[in-house]
């Protein structure tokens, strides 16, 4: 097997050189480095990855923990993530909380043994803010609030609602039905923290309730009447489809002693959205002048329902590329700390200052398609 000391003595330089060559570290002049590259490519000598990652203290691996990979938004989320880590020269091992019963717990105890550079944590998580800002090594949160010190990537959800909510008074919306998740992850903090959230929210990890808050809020001041309809978990399709039945049998024509009270909107994520649409097509409802749709996501799910359907759509490439930014900044500071002897590490646990919900806000954009009316002019 061809080795380093093959390679130095096949280019008459030190075992030193090629060392620095191969590592990429330290000054070798061009005409050294020339030579090592020819005799490396003479010899078809492959450097060894896993010593090149312990002379590094890296692995070039992030971790990315995400609910499950079969919802058509975290599916998303995960494809372009890769791709963007993979274009920074990092791979990605995949956690699925819900398709699998080994949780975060493994993944976090991987990264404190530095058998991964980093982790993103894009799913619920049940442990405490202290369990994350004591951890020590480089995490990002997406769409979630993990702990003070903790960088947080994620959409605009209340403009996501102010879209929502103006599309919807504009277009003579008189009850709306919002169908999501249990409505308990609006509050899976203890009572009484800081607003950090937004929108009046002071005891949520989960920012996305923000878009469903902005709407409730706007949807009353217009004297809208809405209700709000559970679906199960982020992976109960089953739930969604239950969910979007209901909805029409509660709150159709035929559910309701008085016929204006009938829901004339939904809003949902894009598989809520879908099944609302099969829903009213079989109730022989017509979409949209007897009953509005809008999907929140927009994935490919929006375009498969059988019409097209008006989304607000977040931008997947700007949040894969902010991740992993935030990444990259907090992997390059631990290594620019251990070089220093760990002077000057910011210990995340000590920190106490109040902080966004969301370090980076990704703005949101509205697809206006078949399942809505008329907007008429301002």
């Amino acid at each position: 097997m061809v080795g380093m000391r093959d390679v130095a003595k096949k280019a008459g330089v030190s075992l030193s050189t090629v060392s620095l060559v191969v590592n990429g570290t330290g000054y070798v002049s061009e005409d050294m480095r020339t030579r090592v590259t020819e005799a490396m490519q003479s010899l078809n000598y492959i450097p060894n990855e896993l010593a090149r990652n312990l002379y590094r203290d890296r692995t070039n691996m992030i971790g990315v923990i995400v609910p499950t990979i079969r919802h058509p938004f975290f599916a998303t989320f995960t494809s372009v993530l890769q791709r963007e880590f993979s274009a920074r020269g990092l791979r990605t091992m995949l956690c699925s909380t819900a398709d699998s019963d080994k949780g975060e717990a493994e993944y976090v105890d991987m990264l404190q043994r530095h058998m991964m550079d980093g982790l993103v944590m894009a799913s619920h998580t049940a442990h405490p803010v202290d369990y994350w800002t004591s951890i020590g090594r480089p995490v990002v949160a997406f769409d979630r609030y993990l702990g003070p010190g903790i960088p947080s990537v994620g959409s605009d959800h209340e403009q996501g609602g102010h879209m929502i909510a103006d599309l919807l008074i504009r277009t003579g919306a008189k009850h709306v039905v919002m169908i999501g998740g249990p409505r308990s992850q609006f509050h899976d903090l203890a009572a009484g923290g800081t607003d950090t959230v937004g929108a009046g929210v002071k005891d949520t990890t989960f920012p996305t309730v923000r878009y469903y808050l902005t709407l409730e809020r706007e949807l009353t001041a217009a004297g809208i009447r809405y209700d709000y309809v559970e679906a199960g978990s982020v992976g109960d399709f089953e739930g969604y489809a239950v969910a979007a039945h209901n909805v029409l049998d509660w709150f159709g024509p035929d559910g309701t002693a008085d016929s204006t009270a009938a829901v004339d909107a939904i809003v949902s994520s894009d598989i809520g959205a879908a099944y609302a649409v099969q829903a009213a097509l079989r109730c022989g409802l017509h979409i949209p002048d007897d009953l509005q749709i809008i999907a929140y996501d927009g994935t490919y799910l929006a375009g498969t329902a059988g019409v097209r359907m008006t989304a607000v759509r977040q931008d997947f490439d700007t949040i894969a590329s902010t991740v992993a930014s935030r990444m990259i900044d907090l992997i390059e500071g631990e290594r620019g700390e251990s070089a220093r002897g760990g002077e000057g590490r910011a210990d995340q646990s000590a920190v106490s200052r109040p902080e966004p919900q969301i370090s980076d806000l990704i703005p949101l954009s509205l697809h206006i398609a078949d399942t809505t009316r008329p907007v008429p002019e301002r």
